[in-house]
């Protein structure tokens, strides 16, 4: 589970990358950078739950 979330996680950071490079795809950038934060978050609260 935590290796399918870091897999997303790397999707997000990468499309947010390339949001903020291409001056068209901007929107792209807040759209995946906030997801990335989402996904982090989820993560860290399914880890602390689980042990």
């Amino acid at each position: 589970m935590l290796r399918i979330l870091l897999i997303i996680a790397i999707v997000w950071l990468v499309l947010s990358i390339l949001g903020f490079l291409v001056k068209g795809l901007l929107w792209l950038g807040f759209v995946a950078l906030v997801l990335f934060l989402a996904t982090a978050a989820w993560g860290w609260v399914k880890r602390n739950s689980a042990g």
